[in-house]
């Protein structure tokens, strides 16, 4: 059977203006991700990666281009319509957990459904469940200071499956760990991935990191281009 494509851009451009100074960060990149693909994106700081991300996760728009996801176009759709995009077909990891300090785990891993209006009762039972396929179900009760920041990153790949999104992307999720807590985290996404189907578009300056990927591109210049190997 045919794989869909859950993420498509086309020819995206986006410039910030500094004072009167104009510093292009996307200058034509375009980028289709199939259901169930691992992609990996490298480049060096200052090219365009969160940038990338940023517009691909709808957290900021682009000066020209098109973008798909799930096969509707995005471009052009008003905040409440964005956020409901955010809340249902996109799950976030990002680099500094972005946990809330005063909850507990299974509190963090709740947000997104009590966003999306799930039961209490559901809700609660779905971040257990979650818990436990990142392999800290013992953790549901610790807040982040209680967590190593592997731990808190698990809570925080968890609470990105929430609501069973077409992609999760990951903006450096291993940039705050230890080599061992990398590795940790690098296994337990690509485990999900190709045990639960889950699409992951995950940017990275870590080559390690970046090779577990079925597929790399490069940012070079405001575009995307295919690694072959590294």
């Amino acid at each position: 059977m045919k794989r869909k494509v859950v993420l498509k851009a086309l020819n995206l451009y986006k410039s910030y203006h500094l004072g009167r100074i104009k510093v292009p960060a996307l200058r034509g990149a375009s980028i289709e991700v199939m259901e169930g693909e691992f992609v990996a994106i490298i480049g060096p700081s200052g090219s365009g990666k969160t940038t990338l991300l940023n517009i691909l996760g709808l957290l900021d728009t682009p000066d020209s281009g098109e973008l798909y996801i799930d096969g509707k176009s995005v471009i052009g759709l008003d905040d409440d319509e964005l956020s409901e995009m955010r809340l249902w077909k996109i799950g976030f990891v990002f680099q500094h957990y972005n946990l809330i300090p005063i909850l507990t785990a299974l509190e963090n891993v709740e947000i997104p459904m009590i966003l999306a209006g799930v039961s209490p009762k559901r809700r609660i039972a779905r971040a257990r469940e979650l818990l436990k396929m990142v392999g800290i179900p013992h953790l549901e009760n610790h807040k982040p200071t209680e967590m190593s920041g592997g731990q808190q990153q698990r809570v925080a790949i968890a609470r990105a499956l929430a609501n069973e999104p077409s992609i999760i992307l990951a903006d450096e999720p291993t940039g705050n760990l230890d080599t061992k807590s990398s590795e940790e985290i690098v296994s337990l996404m690509r485990n999900l991935n190709r045990e639960k189907g889950t699409t992951f578009v995950v940017v990275t300056h870590d080559l390690d990191v970046a090779r577990k990927a079925d597929r790399i591109l490069r940012i070079r210049d405001g575009k995307l281009y295919e690694v072959d190997n590294l």
